[in-house]
């Protein structure tokens, strides 16, 4: 079924799809070894992004006259979903940065030299990059509000100073696109790209959740950190409103859905493994020959299958250029459908056999307490439904 899905979805000739795809499925299976030693201690996993450098997979969403392999969404959503059947954390991570690329290389907006720069070095030196965005005080910024992180231009450049938190990747990334405010009478607001290796940037190691332990989305300080002028990415005045990027949008709903998916995926394959293997004294057979686990696994079995079509049937038509004008909405369906599918997979999974199934030793409580995770991503539950009701009612 899943190669079946595979040579149907995936938007590239069959030669380029199974040498990537080989790839990241041995990735995964490398990094699936020590998973769950790094969510136990909460540390974080160097290694894997040394081996995603090396097999050429940081620079995806790069245009190709950089050194990248400007793939489309269907080919970065399937090679999310394999890695996070390994490592959630290390898929998570690896998302960030693709969209952020995606995004860059899609509006061609940074200062050339800039933009090369940071191209050129994922690429060469596995230069990671992500978002700083969340504050203490405000929140998440797509509930709306302005950064306490301010700007302050002089002749030398921007001065940066605040204070970020979950900032996903943080032990390793190269490059932070600070989302900030300026100090003007009138003041402009938008993203600043900082480099890691700058006076004044400090990363504070707060990271200590119940899932996607590995992520290191510690917080991130920032004391006067001086920036080129050319450094500032998009800025605008605040009372200037900004038109959102659906496509943007649309990566982020589907990428993270692939990630869900994946993990989902991670907890069906060990589940099959585990019933086929187990054979209580008083059965005398594999629990797999039970009707009851039949038809569980088959709920399963049904779940994945929707995310998959839903997913990667709305990638290929971004791919292709035939999405409807709303799009961005259809994607937060996706992203509310899949998320939800995932989740319950699991939990079926769980409810199925029971105590072994909450054991530290056996994988299935890690993939529960990593999809669970997928609630709290941009955009949530409510904002979605909120969404494509108020679509519904012409409000």
């Amino acid at each position: 079924m899943k190669q079946i899905l595979l040579e149907t979805f995936v938007n590239q000739s069959l030669e380029t799809s199974l040498s990537l795809f080989d790839q990241v499925k041995r990735l995964a299976q490398d990094f699936a070894t020590r998973a769950a030693v790094h969510d136990k201690d909460g540390s974080f996993p160097f290694e894997n992004f040394t081996a995603l450098h090396e097999a050429g997979l940081l620079g995806l969403t790069i245009p190709r006259d950089l050194g990248g392999q400007n793939l489309g969404l269907a080919s970065i959503c399937q090679v999310i979903e394999g890695i996070a059947s390994g490592d959630a954390s290390t898929a998570l991570v690896l998302t960030m940065h693709y969209l952020q690329h995606a995004k860059a290389n899609r509006n061609r907006s940074w200062h050339p030299e800039v933009y090369n720069k940071v191209c050129q070095e994922a690429i060469a030196n596995s230069a990671l990059i992500n978002a700083a965005r969340v504050e203490p005080e405000l929140g998440t910024p797509a509930r709306g509000g302005l950064p306490a992180t301010t700007a302050q231009k002089t002749a030398q450049g921007w001065f940066l100073s605040g204070h970020k938190q979950y900032t996903t990747g943080s032990p390793i990334l190269s490059y932070f696109v600070v989302w900030a405010k300026t100090g003007e009478d009138e003041p402009q607001v938008g993203n600043f790209l900082v480099p890691r290796d700058l006076p004044g940037v400090q990363i504070v190691e707060t990271w200590d959740h119940l899932g996607m332990r590995a992520t290191g989305s510690h917080d991130l300080i920032l004391e006067n950190v001086l920036i080129p002028h050319e450094y500032a990415l998009d800025i605008r005045p605040v009372s200037v409103k900004s038109s959102p990027d659906p496509i943007t949008a649309v990566w982020n709903s589907l990428t993270l859905s692939a990630l869900y998916l994946g993990v989902a995926t991670a907890a069906r394959d060990w589940l099959i493994e585990y019933l086929g293997d187990r054979t209580p004294s008083n059965l005398g057979t594999p629990l797999a020959s039970l009707s009851r686990f039949q038809t569980a696994v088959g709920e399963i079995e049904a779940l994945l299958y929707a995310n998959r079509t839903l997913i990667y049937n709305l990638a290929q038509e971004i791919d292709k250029g035939e999405s409807a004008p709303n799009v961005e909405l259809q994607a937060q369906a996706v992203k509310y459908l899949s998320t939800t599918n995932s989740i319950r997979a699991v939990e079926i999974g769980l409810q199925l056999i029971g105590n072994p199934g909450l054991t530290r030793k056996n994988p299935l409580e890690r993939h529960y307490r990593d999809v669970l995770c997928s609630r709290i991503h941009t955009p949530q539950n409510d904002v979605i439904c909120q969404s494509l009701g108020k679509a519904a009612l012409n409000m």
